[in-house]
């Protein structure tokens, strides 16, 4: 067996009541960079595994107290990402297969072939090896796809990000538009970011949570004694956003008195609190978002034409989680982070079925609900890995499987999509790679590594690509 050494250590754990076994086992196994346990007790090697979270167990099947299946169906249960290969001197096909729907990743005979445990042992060893490389490369990946706080790297967010970039410094009013949960705010402060004022405040306004006969207040600011209830002097969104910027989120729910307020506020820059007998003047960048149709809106007279035709002047429309799968691995990569950070778990990411899951689900609520779902996940699951039973029954339920031509299953990893994205990136530039790695925001060698260690699309599906992508189907 060659030695391979490795970055991070893997662990085994031999389980067996015979201990000639369990030395067979390690003067056959032993290497550097694998870290080799073993136990003769099945439910002392129970609570070991349990401790040690090793990625590989070995099992004997037919041990005193405890069965190996038994302590395979626990240690499928707690932790679902481990390789458990079942060995046992009593083969029968109905125990192999039932041990493999148990969670069993193969069955072997005693006594075992030594050369066949040995490439068993290290395809395992090698697979975790380049999954801990992908994790890595993953985090190399996400640093390099943020845009300002937004996560993306698909074509739909490359556009957006440019928009943005090219607006930034020079809009004086902008409309966001997109569905719920597609991250309007984020898009909002990413301008305010690029903009001049980007030193000054960025107040938000939710235009559907003030009540319609305090709108003017909220927005303007009253003076004491103008209303019942106006007890002192209050200083309105507007004057707290100047030399800054003011985000409106949801604006489609403003009344239309206000809106003609609104309009006047935005076009002359000036405010007049309620009450008050003279103007202000301010300097409020105006962003505003809102996941309806404003044009339908305004042909119901809803919405004033006037104030659209305003506030739309620079339009940055948010694509759905749907129309961006390639950035589904980098999104729930980063929400894993960020919720093993605040509970305090070591998350490494999500199992096999749990990320194909993830894939087929539809996202209705779009990127806040990919959160919702990952941190629910992260709150209900033990280290080191989500899987399937951690996610919400809604998803576990709702998860559709997607169809090829021939009405086969496809099955799609979060590694696939990886290596499609950087594919079709290539396609698009006509094979130049150096230009590819340019657009992903990885260095030539990073792209080299992902195309080498992801499984993935031949070279016969790269060029299907590149001629999808030059007839505008991409």
């Amino acid at each position: 067996m060659d030695a391979r050494t490795s970055d991070r250590p893997v662990t085994l754990l031999s389980i067996d009541d015979d201990p000639l076994a369990l030395d067979l086992v390690r003067s056959a196994l032993e290497q550097p960079g694998l870290r080799i346990l073993t136990c003769e007790d099945p439910i002392a090697g129970l609570e070991m595994a349990r401790a040690e979270r090793p990625q590989i167990v070995l099992l004997d099947l037919m041990m005193p107290g405890m069965s190996g299946m038994e302590v395979l169906k626990s240690i499928a249960s707690t932790d679902p990402s481990a390789d458990v290969i079942l060995l046992t001197a009593h083969y029968s096909t109905e125990a192999a297969v039932d041990a493999i729907q148990q969670g069993a990743c193969d069955y072997l005979n005693k006594p075992f072939d030594i050369a066949r445990l040995q490439e068993r042992v290290q395809a395992l060893i090698d697979e975790w090896r380049r999954r801990w490389r992908l994790r890595k490369l993953d985090g190399q990946v996400l640093e390099a796809n943020q845009f300002h706080g937004i996560i993306g790297r698909s074509a739909p967010m490359l556009d957006v990000f440019g928009r943005m970039r090219r607006v930034g410094p020079h809009f004086q009013t902008a409309l966001i538009t997109g569905q719920t949960g597609t991250g309007k705010e984020l898009a909002a402060q990413a301008l305010h970011a690029l903009s001049p004022v980007a030193n000054g405040p960025f107040i938000v306004c939710n235009c559907a949570a003030i009540p319609e006969n305090l709108v003017e207040s909220e927005l303007f600011g009253h003076v004491k004694g103008s209303f019942t209830g106006a007890v002192q002097d209050k200083t309105g969104l507007f004057e707290a956003a100047h030399n800054g910027s003011l985000f409106l989120d949801e604006l489609g729910e403003l009344p239309l008195a206000a809106q003609a307020k609104l309009l006047r506020a935005v076009q002359q820059q000036e405010i007049q609190r309620v009450g008050a007998t003279f103007t202000r003047k301010v300097n409020v960048r105006i962003i505003a978002a809102t996941n309806r149709n404003l044009q339908q809106e305004v042909e119901k007279k809803t919405f004033r034409e006037d104030l659209l035709f305003r506030l739309s002047m620079v339009e940055i429309v948010l694509p759905p989680l749907v129309e961006r799968p390639e950035d589904l691995p980098l999104l729930i990569r980063y929400f894993v982070e960020q919720f093993s950070k605040r509970y305090n778990k070591d998350f490494e990411g999500l199992t096999r079925r749990a990320e194909t899951l993830l894939l087929r689900y539809h996202w209705p609520g779009n990127v806040r609900d990919l959160e919702n779902v990952i941190g629910y996940a992260c709150m209900m699951a033990e280290p080191s890995r989500i899987d399937v039973n951690d996610l919400p029954e809604r998803v576990r339920l709702g998860s559709g499987i997607s169809r090829g031509g021939s009405g086969e299953t496809t099955m799609v990893t979060l590694d696939e999509i990886q290596q499609i994205h950087a594919r079709r990136v290539i396609a698009a530039v006509d094979g130049n790679k150096v230009k590819a790695a340019s657009i992903l925001g990885i260095s030539r060698a990073t792209l080299y590594r992902l195309l080498g260690n992801a499984s993935g699309p031949a070279d016969d599906e790269t060029e299907s690509a590149a001629q999808q992508f030059r007839g505008g189907r991409t």
